[in-house]
């Protein structure tokens, strides 16, 4: 049987050091997707209402950007109103290790005990740890108050999710930027292979086989095509 990873010290260091430094796969999935998604439903409910294709790229345009740049100011917003409640929770903690030690190495301990140590092990513990007033906090923080262990990145999650958002948004457009015959065929085409590969791309970090999540992701971005065009052809002159 085939392990995922290697053990050696330099293997093992480089995960850990991934895995503190976060990563921007969730805001680039999310962005990519909803980029596609958005853009395309323009495509197919002005397609379906008949309007000409100027709209198209006009309206696609207008999409990728203000929407892209909605979603990134959101995404950032929330991802600084996480990262300001986070160092609250630090100088709260900074406080009552200052004015409590007491207090915060039974709570330590509490954790420590729920981890599975007892005994001498976790009184070992609890003093190696509290000996390091950042790592302690670290874990308060974390065990507590049930934050990631990571510190968020607002800028870096905004710069992500709007890259992703226009590059993918763009795709389905491209057929109409570039003059294409039967565009709104060739649009469907990009669409549903940006779909799909999101998809196989995102199974890396799954359980699902590549096939399957990038059916998957096909599927959500095809009905939200759908529903779009069905509403564009009730406007249909």
């Amino acid at each position: 049987m085939t392990l995922e990873h290697g053990h050696s010290h330099s293997e093992i260091a480089a995960r850990l050091n991934a895995r503190n430094g976060g990563g921007g796969l969730r805001d680039a999935i999310f962005g990519g997707i909803d980029g596609t998604v958005t853009t395309f439903a323009i495509v197919a409910g002005v397609q379906g209402a008949g309007l000409p294709g100027g709209i198209v790229v006009a309206l696609g345009m207008a999409n990728v950007v203000a929407d892209g740049f909605s979603m990134a100011a959101g995404n950032y917003a929330g991802t600084k109103a996480v990262a300001d409640d986070r160092e609250r929770l630090r100088k709260v903690e900074e406080r009552h290790i200052m004015l409590n030690p007491q207090g915060e190495r039974d709570e330590l301990d509490q954790i420590l005990g729920r981890k599975g140590l007892h005994g001498d092990v976790k009184a070992q513990a609890v003093d190696m740890i509290s000996r390091d007033k950042d790592q302690w906090i670290a874990m308060m923080l974390t065990d507590e108050y049930g934050l990631p262990p990571t510190d968020p990145a607002p800028l870096r999650a905004a710069v992500i999710i709007f890259g992703a958002f226009v590059l993918a948004g763009l795709l389905p457009l491209l057929p109409y930027l570039v003059g294409l015959t039967d565009p709104f065929v060739w649009s469907i085409i990009a669409s549903a292979f940006t779909f799909f590969g999101i998809g196989a791309i995102k199974s890396q970090w799954a359980l699902a086989p590549w096939w399957r999540s990038g059916l998957e992701t096909f599927l959500i971005g095809g009905t939200a095509a759908v529903l779009a065009f069905a509403v564009g052809r009730l406007f249909h002159p």
